[in-house]
């Protein structure tokens, strides 16, 4: 029982062991052999957490008793082997393939459909011109030189659209969306009907009656090929311009640690816009890192580990005695409690060591890589001295210098909880990056000491993210003012709030020139 009472909490004991602790040396001998008959009779009730660290807290304490070595001591703890799979994971991994077959299917069935549309778009005008000297070219006028000017107005204006088709349409896909872009799928259609109705009129009017008049069927097809610029035109008003103005102010907030940003967007509908967060977010906001988050929950689980309550006296044949040692207990709790509510010092001085620390080693960080660097410039000038032959490059200069700034940099990135975001590679090419472009020691503490945005960092922190929309409105529609959705991937999710920018009514007050003169008077008469 005293190895019991040890523990760092409060061990609170019901019935008689409470006035046991007030006797001398003999009634705590006496509460002690008591308590190990009760014990071995009676079963022992515990009422809170047990007290041995939780998973949280055995965590923490590995990172706390860590070494500075790169890899070496760090042990990942599973619950299955190396070769085992639950049933969860061969439905996510069912799933996952399903998922990425139907993507894939729907991208190439996509890309499919637009090339066969751009095939009978261009082939079009062709055809027009080229059927009637196959099917009846005895009977067709020569139209001489005015139809040699429209062959090569259509042959410009094919060429023209062409690339502006190319330039609009063909751009590398950014993402896969879960919908279909309205307005895209409207032009392809609105496309498509003017084509087959062209067709239809050239059919009925043309091939049916096999006309003569040649110079009249080129300028046909010359109409055509002007239909289709105003289409594109259409298109780069619908798909690019209309969404220039900023119609609407969205805020972008991080679930995990409410980290914030504003945007104004267009015209967009819920899932462009989606779109577009996600492109600002790997952009604007810091990488995200759970190992700062693990404190708070360390902490709690430390406080709630520290209570632990006893019951000795329950048993069957002690109800009444139960229940008093029952409530008792409960009123100790929440005396407990109350005299917990000073945790808020705890945090204080724990937050106050922490910065300490940070700043204690990033001052040792600051000063090993400003040495680290003279010695660069030392080497430097030895080397101008040498052989050509014998002048290191960048690479073999940043592994040369590396382990004298090694220590101090693993030191800090373990106190920031940053060393799961930065390699041994990916530092030794920095810094060789930093010796070629020849960067202060500044530059290159820069992408250690403040946290870059997401897209700085290696692919497995952001290119291989799936991300999820999540929207009680369809995410076609457009957005409103209100509009609230969630972008959501696998560590944390994303809460965007729409709010329209308010409609802004600008007077003018016009000032009138003269009516800043003024006249200055001086009077001659002066006091005596």
């Amino acid at each position: 029982m005293d190895t019991e009472s040890t523990y760092s909490g409060y061990s609170y004991y019901s019935g008689r062991s409470r006035g046991s602790h007030r006797h001398g040396e003999r009634s705590r001998d006496r509460h002690k052999s008591r308590s190990k008959d009760s014990r071995s009779e009676k079963s022992v009730t515990i009422n809170t957490p047990p007290a041995e660290p939780l998973l949280g807290d055995t965590a923490v304490r590995g990172e706390q008793v860590q070494d500075d070595n790169w890899g070496e001591t760090t042990t990942a703890i599973t619950g299955t082997s190396e070769h085992s799979l639950s049933q969860e994971d061969i439905v996510r991994i069912t799933k996952d393939l399903e998922d990425s077959v139907g993507l894939d299917c729907r991208r190439y069935f996509t890309r499919t459909l637009a090339i066969i549309l751009g095939l009978l778009v261009f082939l079009t005008p062709l055809a027009f011109l080229v059927l009637p000297h196959i099917l009846w070219p005895d009977k067709l006028q020569s139209c001489g030189t005015a139809c040699e000017g429209l062959f090569i107005s259509v042959a410009f204006k094919l060429l023209i659209l062409l690339l502006a088709v190319w330039a609009l349409f063909f751009r590398p896909a950014r993402a896969g969306l879960p919908r279909v872009y309205v307005f895209r799928a409207l032009l392809a259609v609105l496309v498509l009907l003017f084509v087959i109705s062209y067709w239809l009129f050239y059919g009925v009017r043309i091939l049916d009656s096999q006309d003569e008049n040649y110079q009249g069927i080129v300028q046909y097809a010359v109409s055509l090929v002007d239909a289709l610029l105003f289409i594109h035109y259409l298109a780069i008003v619908l798909l690019e311009l209309r969404q220039l103005q900023p119609c609407y102010s969205v805020c972008v907030t991080r679930s995990t640690d409410g980290e914030t940003r504003h945007y104004n967007l267009g015209q967009l509908s819920i899932q462009r816009a989606a779109l577009a967060i996600i492109e600002h977010y790997y952009c604007d906001f810091p990488v995200h890192n759970p190992a700062l988050l693990s404190a708070s929950k360390s902490r709690a689980a430390k406080h709630l580990a520290g209570l632990k309550v006893y019951n000795v006296d329950a048993g069957p044949g002690n109800n009444a005695a139960a229940g008093i040692a029952h409530s008792q207990s409960r009123a100790m709790i929440a005396a407990a409690a109350r005299r917990r509510d000073t945790s808020h010092n705890e945090l204080y001085y724990e937050e106050a060591e922490h910065e300490r620390r940070v700043r204690k080693r990033r001052a040792r960080l600051v000063v090993a890589v400003e040495e680290a660097f003279t010695h660069i410039k030392r080497m430097q000038e030895e080397e101008q001295k040498k052989a050509p032959g014998d002048v290191m490059d960048p690479r073999e200069a940043a592994q040369a210098i590396f382990p004298s700034m090694a220590r101090a940099l693993q030191k800090y990135l373990r106190t920031t909880k940053q060393q799961h975001c930065h390699s041994m590679e990916s530092i030794q090419q920095h810094l060789a990056f930093c010796i070629t472009n020849n960067m202060t020691p500044k530059a290159f503490l820069e992408s250690y000491l403040t946290p870059g945005p997401t897209v700085q960092y290696s692919r497995d922190f952001w290119r291989a993210r799936q991300w999820t929309l999540i929207s009680e409105a369809s995410v076609t529609s457009g957005l409103k003012d209100g509009t609230i959705f969630l972008l959501k991937c696998v560590d944390f999710s994303l809460v965007v709030t729409s709010k329209k920018i308010p409609y802004i009514q600008m007077s003018e007050e016009y000032i009138d020139p003269k009516s800043h003169k003024f006249v200055l008077r001086l009077q001659s008469e002066t006091s005596v």
